[in-house]
């Protein structure tokens, strides 16, 4: 790993390495928004693999970038709430949860009083008040729902309630070679169930060029593949065309963020989440990281790569993965 680094930190920032800059990963990772605040780091502590590092190629990224044939939707058809307080994006008012059903939290209301349960309906997904506030509602840990959030075009301020994923990652994270799952990633400080982590990040690709990449990984006998279909709100009857068809995707393997080394378990501690800021963007919606369960400083983050979903393949393992999670609800192959 110091050889490796050597070169770039003797002679980085001398006018004939400058293409050393812009394939450094250190300082693409120093150039994140969240660098002073939340760092992200990378480190092989292994002695047998002291060489290791992570992919020349790999080039890390914190927002979505748009390949061939991808586009947002024009200014034309964007829209945000026209909340003229913060407090008012948690209720059905809010033009950005239109699409919610009117269900309010219960529990949160009780603990608040009567006067609450008689205001109109809480529909946003996170904690108000107290230690929660800013957390992923209970309910919300294990359903398929998507998260509605207020963005950029909306009339409420940066400092909305509602705007958990978009303000960002807040927590440290280290990447990090494991034992026998190549790297891998760990928090740098506790998180609390419910916890917004980081989104997964890529380059988003149309359909067919996501099948291209497909065939090419399985003509090269490459069983790592980092894409995941935006198909959340896929709908053959939909009035917008770009979700009548196949999804797009985001392929992370040339370009991501740190999430992109987060391992498969069968017994995960988050989960990703659809989540929508301008609706007119459905087809482009981010996948973002929840804690599902306390994580303690130094934990390795974890997901399940495929949420449960159990296919049949006949008994035939050698078109699956063998999982190596190590946990006691290990489902042994994966697909």
């Amino acid at each position: 790993m110091e050889n490796a680094i050597k070169r770039h930190f003797f002679h980085h920032g001398k006018a004939n390495t400058a293409d050393e800059h812009d394939d450094c990963h250190w300082c693409q990772l120093r150039s994140f928004p969240t660098h002073l605040t939340a760092p992200v780091t990378v480190v092989n502590d292994s002695e047998a693999k002291s060489n290791v590092v992570l992919p020349p190629s790999f080039r890390f990224i914190d927002e979505n970038q748009f390949g061939e044939g991808v586009e947002r939707a024009e200014e034309s058809f964007r829209s945000g709430c026209t909340c003229d307080d913060d407090t008012d994006c948690q209720y059905m008012g809010c033009l950005c949860l239109a699409e919610l059903e009117d269900e309010a939290d219960e529990s949160e209301d009780e603990r608040m009083g009567s006067v609450a349960n008689l205001g109109p309906k809480k529909a946003y997904a996170y904690h108000t008040h107290g230690a929660k506030a800013g957390l992923l509602r209970s309910k919300l840990h294990r359903s398929k729902l998507p998260l509605y959030e207020c963005h950029q075009g909306c009339s409420c301020s940066a400092n909305c309630p509602n705007r958990v994923v978009e303000r960002g990652r807040t927590v440290p994270l280290q990447i990090f070679l494991t034992e026998n799952r190549g790297w891998g990633v760990r928090t740098q400080e506790a998180i609390k169930k419910g916890q917004f982590v980081d989104r997964y990040v890529g380059e988003i690709i149309t359909s067919e060029e996501a099948d291209r990449r497909r065939a090419a990984s399985a003509i090269s006998q490459r069983k790592d593949v980092y894409l995941f279909a935006l198909d959340k709100f896929t709908d053959p009857a939909s009035l917008d065309p770009r979700l009548r068809g196949p999804p797009l995707e985001v392929d992370g393997e040339f370009m991501s963020g740190p999430t992109r080394f987060i391992n498969h378990s069968c017994d995960p501690n988050l989960r990703i989440f659809a989540r929508i800021g301008d609706h007119a963007d459905k087809h482009i919606h981010d996948l973002a990281f929840f804690a599902i369960k306390d994580i303690q400083k130094g934990e390795e983050l974890t997901f399940d790569y495929v949420d449960g979903v159990s296919d049949d393949h006949d008994g035939n393992i050698e078109d699956m993965t063998r999982c190596l999670c190590g946990s006691s609800k290990c489902r042994k192959f994966l697909w």
